[in-house]
């Protein structure tokens, strides 16, 4: 990638070695980005693993502003050359740590979220008639990848959107800085207890959805 794109992000966060987590510019409120230091790569699954059974076991208390945490494992330009390189080496990590735990056929789901894209390709329409809506992944495009590379891995699979053991989510970041037509997406590939299905596929929030609870959805 250019040098102002994440390569350039990640050296940033390289050079910044009296930190332990850098936060990262994006394009929407509400929504952080921490990036770990080179180097260090922690298992960010387990912990977020960790943090969900210690809420639920009501060991810890609800956190006051922290919705979701969404434990990126890999980062890419989200097109077809590089998606499935990242989610080909990490559906295969899960496989060897979980094949034994799984039911047959294997049953996955595969998510998909560009939230806070569409605020970023409004201020970039603003400032530019060039159409750079081509160079978005589309959904189903990303979908068809993602299925594809997961039935090469493990022959005995099927997609199953009520019931998945575990789900392949992307996620698109409104990274600050981007050059426009690139898009970058985080990869998670994660295990039934991490996240929901309904109303639609997205990891499990840590806090109590009270409106859910009534027979209401929210996000």
């Amino acid at each position: 990638m250019p040098d102002t794109s994440l390569e350039k992000i990640k050296s940033d966060t390289c050079s910044e070695k009296n930190h332990d987590l850098s936060l990262v510019k994006l394009t929407r409120n509400g929504l952080l980005l921490f990036m770990f230091p080179c180097g260090k790569s922690p298992p960010v699954v387990n912990i977020l693993f960790d943090i969900v059974q210690s809420l639920d076991s009501q060991r810890s208390t609800l956190p006051r502003w922290c919705n979701r945490i969404f434990p990126i494992q890999g980062t890419c330009v989200l097109d077809e050359k590089e998606l499935p390189s990242i989610v080909s080496k990490l559906v295969n990590e899960f496989m060897i740590d979980n094949r034994n735990k799984l039911g047959q056929p294997v049953k996955f789901a595969v998510g998909y979220n560009k939230r806070g894209i569409e605020e970023c390709e409004m201020k970039n329409t603003k400032g530019n008639n060039n159409d750079n809506s081509s160079a978005l992944m589309h959904r189903n495009t990303c979908f068809s990848v993602v299925a594809a590379i997961v039935k090469d891995i493990v022959p005995n699979s099927v997609v199953d959107l009520k019931h998945p053991e575990f789900a392949v989510l992307i996620e698109l970041l409104p990274i600050s800085g981007i050059p426009g037509g690139l898009s970058v997406g985080g990869v998670s590939v994660l295990p039934k207890e991490l996240f929901r299905t309904k109303p639609r596929l997205t990891v499990k929030s840590l806090v109590v959805d009270t409106k859910a609870k009534d027979g209401k959805t929210s996000e």
